[in-house]
């Protein structure tokens, strides 16, 4: 009977000792658990973040043909037609943020489709009026639109093929996870301090 006891406490022991070590290895060095990343965003964060880089360019190439515009005087309209070429590239910067404030107003921007066919706009009216008064302007212009372009129609093509309902279901996910660990972590700090007042106490 005593050995039964005893061999049941040290399998609970050594059971213990193997959830320990198990969680130490998937909290890894800096005491916090490891989460593997979602390669599938990744790869959607490093493209809106190509986007961003296209449009942030096409916002550049437009301020500088609007202020030569302007000051030329040669066509005050060009100069107009750029400042809302930057307004609405801005929008599309925005927009890959992906900040719910801006999707509570303008919803059609959480839908990659829509995002697409803004972007496709975008680089049309860079490429609408080309400079050419300056070949490196005009070279940045068409790098610029033509990269955006390019975005565009893979976002148009990816948002008819569901690819962005795909990625929010992935992010769902990826916030359901984190609260887990969150919650894991809180639990384990909570079991620390409990264990703590039972070896304090006499």
């Amino acid at each position: 009977m005593g050995r039964s006891v005893e061999g049941g406490e040290s399998s609970q022991s050594q059971s213990q000792s193997q959830s320990q070590s198990q969680s130490q290895r998937e909290r890894g060095s800096s005491g916090r658990l490891r989460v593997r990343p979602d390669p599938f965003l990744i790869v959607c964060r490093c493209f809106s973040l190509l986007t961003c880089l296209a449009a942030i360019a096409c916002i550049v190439v437009n301020v500088l043909s609007a202020i030569q515009s302007f000051t030329n005087g040669s066509d005050v309209f060009d100069g107009i037609f750029r400042c809302y070429a930057v307004v609405i590239a801005f929008f599309v910067v925005i927009a890959e943020t992906e900040w719910g404030f801006v999707f509570k107003f303008w919803k059609v921007l959480e839908y990659w489709a829509g995002r697409g066919m803004l972007q496709i706009f975008v680089a049309v009216m860079t490429r609408a009026f080309p400079d050419d008064s300056s070949e490196n302007l005009t070279l940045f212009q068409n790098i610029s639109c033509y990269m955006l372009l390019a975005c565009g129609v893979v976002y148009l093509v990816s948002g008819i093929l569901c690819i962005g309902h795909l990625k929010r279901v992935h992010q769902q996910k990826e916030i359901s996870r984190d609260q887990a660990v969150k919650d894991l972590e809180e639990l384990e700090r909570r079991r620390e301090e409990l264990a703590a007042l039972l070896v304090e106490e006499p």
